[in-house]
């Protein structure tokens, strides 16, 4: 069985494409000795087979080996026919985890570092008519302090918040095809005044560059321009304007032709941005119900079994009475944020900063060249609206933060995307941000509103880092992790705080801390811990497999009702 053979970027689809998932060669390197040994040569000897594109630490890989992995191999054939050969040929990676060596016919075609973050190879002159020899190098260390590695445990067994590691491919591999001129990678932005969309495209060739939009299948406008050189810029004036709302997508299809080349694509119509501390979407404050999502599963760990399922998070999570989630120390895969693209779901794209130390200058070099490729990938999703590179950076063995890695992050951020507030980072400790949003467990609604009700008349707050942090007055704020109650329905895990006993405590005590928030005229937003448990963490609305712990109508009862910074 072939899993995932969906495509895995539905935000720019070709129809000459090829899913390379479904059964692998696969072996450990535990010396991480295999390129002495030639491990990359047709000669050498695969033991095992692996299910790709669920990593070796998962049930659904074949696998299921849950030890430390510091290295392992990969290999498959890959069919060319001649017509292929006429072109440009590229091979995909979703996210390998964490440095890919890829081989193909026993020569090097490339390498990339990053967990999280998707790369591409033209392996046009490294590829023969017929069969071809792919192998993939993957090298890991999830104790290494250089390698970003979010909620994957740096202990042999799942402790605390910390959980199974992936090693490896996780994501969706496959070969597309292109003409010799072709479109390289495209951006939009979109004006609700203007009723139009600009797309800036990055192109390979010269030739003329045409769009056309459609909505629901009808002509929107289209746009050509000459392009000679490596970009090219254009405008759409858009028939009939449809904006993305919480809800509801609304998205625009769009069709790019350049040459020989067609790209399928889509787009959606919004604004965002602060009022005072107000987030405004198109114009009206929306208060942000978020959940906070951490994208594991039980049998695929990092990946989900299905685009249903993970279409189905989503599902679960507006069943609860959120609009959106922040998507926690991990990279979410394409397929997830066009699922919320659709839906009208908003979220915060957040790195898996956890694991990097970076009390040094020097861990930039293992951040930045990754972060920016994220938000090259994910800059043109609507339901993207904000950024937030850092989650608690904690102390290092008594050695602080390097504040100006934090400061670079948000500056390198805001030098791409000055679309989208960006958070420095989430919780602790804020060096430059545009939103100054805490972390509170507190189970006590009375001692949340005695800490941020002086937000609106005297622009203070209480904050327990205050001699770390400084909050201005100025800045928007929202909980951006609060709650946590466990519930267990076996009595085995962990949860924050002191575990209620009944269904009816539970629901009692988030009401009470949930209700302090809504009533709060200054608070923008909350996040709520968590969708799902994870492994041991028992703080989930669902649990791990994804079955409800309450009675949804009651959950949504909270945190659906009107908050107070919504009213007019």
């Amino acid at each position: 069985m072939i899993y995932r053979s969906e495509h895995p970027k539905p935000q720019f689809m070709r129809s000459a494409w090829e899913n390379l998932n479904g059964e692998w060669d696969f072996e450990f390197d535990f010396s991480n000795s295999g390129r002495e040994r030639r491990m990359f040569s047709s000669e050498a000897e695969f033991s095992k087979k692996i299910n790709v594109p669920f990593c070796p630490e998962s049930k659904l890989s074949g696998i299921g080996y849950r030890d430390f992995i510091s290295s392992c191999w990969y290999r498959r054939s890959i069919f060319i026919g001649e017509d292929k050969k006429q072109g440009r040929i590229f091979l995909h990676f979703g996210a390998v985890d964490y440095k890919a060596t890829v081989y193909i016919n026993g020569n090097l075609v490339g390498s990339h570092l990053g967990g999280y973050s998707s790369f591409v190879f033209e392996i046009t002159d490294f590829v023969s008519i017929g069969e071809n020899d792919l192998v993939v190098h993957a090298e890991d260390d999830t104790r290494s302090n250089k390698i970003p590695s979010g909620k994957q445990c740096y202990r042999y067994e799942s402790i605390g918040c910390f959980y199974t590691r992936t090693t490896g491919i996780w994501q969706t591999v496959w070969l597309e095809f292109t003409p010799k001129n072709y479109v390289k990678s495209v951006e939009y932005l979109t004006d609700i005044s203007a009723r139009t969309v600009t797309v800036r495209a990055e192109l390979v060739g010269d030739g003329c560059l045409f769009a056309e939009a459609f909505y629901e299948g009808k002509p929107m406008g289209s746009a050509s321009v000459e392009a000679s050189g490596q970009s090219a810029v254009l405008t759409l004036t858009l028939d009939e304007l449809y904006l993305w709302e919480v809800g509801k997508g609304r998205l625009y299809d769009i069709l790019l032709s350049f040459g020989e080349d067609r790209v399928e694509s889509y787009f959606g119509v919004r604004s965002i941005g602060f009022d005072g501390f107000r987030f405004m979407l198109n114009g009206k404050s929306v208060f942000q119900r978020l959940v906070l999502d951490q994208g594991f599963y039980p049998d695929g760990v990092y990946t989900a079994p299905s685009d249903e399922e993970l279409l189905g998070d989503v599902k679960r999570s507006m069943a609860c009475g959120f609009n959106g989630a922040r998507l926690h120390e991990k990279v979410f895969e394409e397929r997830f944020l066009y699922h919320c693209d659709k839906m009208g779901y908003m979220v915060w794209g957040e790195y898996g900063s956890w694991g990097l130390d970076i009390t040094e200058a020097s861990s930039v070099a293992h951040f930045l060249p990754e972060w920016l490729e994220i938000l090259k990938r994910d800059f043109n999703h609507p339901a993207i609206v904000g950024w937030c590179p850092f989650n608690e950076t904690w102390d290092q063995d008594g050695r602080r933060q390097c504040d100006d890695v934090l400061k670079l992050a948000y500056l390198a951020t805001k030098a791409y995307d000055k679309t989208r507030p960006c958070i420095d980072t989430s919780g602790n400790y804020h060096v430059m941000t545009d939103v100054f949003d805490l972390h509170d467990y507190d189970a006590s609604g009375a001692a949340i509103r005695s800490r941020y009700d002086k937000l609106l008349s005297e622009h203070t707050l209480v904050d327990k880092f205050s001699d770390r942090q400084k909050y201005d007055g100025k800045l928007p704020v929202f909980i951006s992790e609060y709650g946590g109650i466990g519930f267990m329905l076996d009595n085995n895990g962990w949860g924050y705080g002191n575990i209620p006993k009944t269904e009816e405590e539970f629901l009692a005590r988030l009401k009470d801390v949930t209700d302090a928030i809504l009533d709060n005229k200054a608070l923008f937003g909350f996040c709520y811990t968590q969708l799902t448990d994870v492994e041991q963490e028992c703080n989930g609305l669902y649990t791990y497999s994804r079955v409800p712990k309450f009675d949804l109508d009651k959950i949504s009862a909270i945190f659906g009702r009107i908050a107070e910074i919504e009213k007019n």
